[in-house]
């Protein structure tokens, strides 16, 4: 089973295009129970902790990831990240993106 861009071992910078099942823009994504953010400070590094291992989150997923709560809707999430990254293909990138993260059971 292939990773998600963006949410892997090391990944380019930018989630991969858009690809894969359509996201409804009323889902309010949130990390599935047993899976923390953290900083790791000494690498500088965002990750996911999942059991049995780390994900080491590039580029801008973290950002991504963050604003995954449960009480943002996808829409509210393009939205916030398409004003802080002008001219960025958040709207085609970030719901395939999610889509993937759910995909692997990351996200609920």
């Amino acid at each position: 089973m292939s990773q998600p861009p963006g949410a892997s071992t090391r990944t380019d910078d930018r989630p991969a295009p858009a690809a894969g099942p359509a996201v409804d823009p009323a889902w309010r994504p949130a990390l599935s129970p047993g899976i923390m953010p953290r900083r790791d400070r000494v690498r500088e590094a965002d990750l996911l902790v999942l059991p049995e291992r780390v994900v080491v989150l590039t580029g801008r997923a973290a950002d991504i990831v963050r604003l995954c709560d449960g009480r943002r809707e996808v829409a509210a999430i393009v939205g916030e990240l398409a004003d802080r990254f002008p001219g960025a293909p958040v709207p085609d990138e970030v719901p395939a993106f999610l889509a993937r993260l759910r995909e692997q059971g990351w996200l609920r």
